[in-house]
């Protein structure tokens, strides 16, 4: 894709974010499920990593190579007229630089990067840990001149036992990625907590990311409780396939 096109889907998707509250972008797996959600009309998209990773027999955490990643995903940007964000996981060992430079080869609009360093035997990045590999990644998309929009998303929340004992400490992560210049920030396994999520979207000034159900989840609730974006992670996937298992029982043998 060129590089223009790629700057202009790329200043589209920040428009979107300012437009809707909240935004949501399906979260899709290959060009048809990323044609069918363009054309019910959603004006964006993401590839999540856990849906592709299953669409290709491979494991998620880092199961596939950065390059097998974008070798997947680029048909998929090149088949929608809309902008896509790529969940990238926690960077598959790459340097912010050039985990843009590859990004912004295959024409994507945006990126979802996570602080659990899966080749490195899942450990956690610190908050400055963290918040450093999204400044390089925010200073490398401006060097490249194409405003990406960077999903910092924490999972402070996913390993605790105790959600509510790490609010204090996830919000003090989400502000620090808001500093080094995330767009939009993603506290994941909150998505049933309203006290939770209220939290967190009174505690920045970026529109906060949440996962959603699209069956089981209603999208007024999340506009109420002040989540500027939705994505399905692998919930759409899921809802499909039991969908599917519905309609293929009666056939089987």
């Amino acid at each position: 894709m060129d590089l223009r096109t790629t700057v202009e889907r790329a200043q589209r998707l920040k428009q979107l974010h300012a437009e809707h509250r909240p935004l949501v972008l399906p979260t899709v797996w290959d060009v048809w499920s990323a044609r069918t959600a363009a054309d019910a009309g959603f004006p964006a998209l993401t590839v999540g990593s856990h849906p592709l990773a299953d669409s290709r027999g491979a494991a998620d955490q880092e199961g596939q190579t950065f390059e097998e990643v974008l070798a997947a995903v680029g048909p998929i940007i090149a088949a929608v007229d809309v902008p896509v964000s790529v969940d990238l996981e926690a960077g598959y060992g790459q340097q912010p630089a050039d985990l843009v430079a590859g990004l912004i080869e295959v024409g994507g609009a945006g990126l979802n990067i996570e602080d659990t360093v899966h080749s490195e035997g899942g450990r956690v990045r610190s908050t400055q840990e963290h918040a450093a590999y999204v400044a390089g990644l925010r200073a490398a998309a401006d060097e490249a001149g194409v405003p990406v929009w960077i999903n910092g998303r924490t999972d402070l929340f996913l390993h605790a036992e105790d959600a509510a004992a790490v609010l204090d400490e996830a919000i003090e992560r989400l502000r620090a990625l808001e500093r080094a210049g995330a767009d939009s920030v993603y506290p994941v396994r909150i998505q049933d907590n309203d006290e939770l999520l209220a939290a967190v979207t009174a505690a920045v000034s970026v529109p906060v990311n949440s996962t959603a159900h699209p069956v089981k989840h209603d999208l007024e609730r999340f506009r109420r409780l002040g989540v500027g974006r939705i994505t399905y992670g692998p919930l759409l996937q899921f809802a499909m396939t039991d969908a599917m298992k519905d309609m293929l029982g009666p056939w089987t043998p």
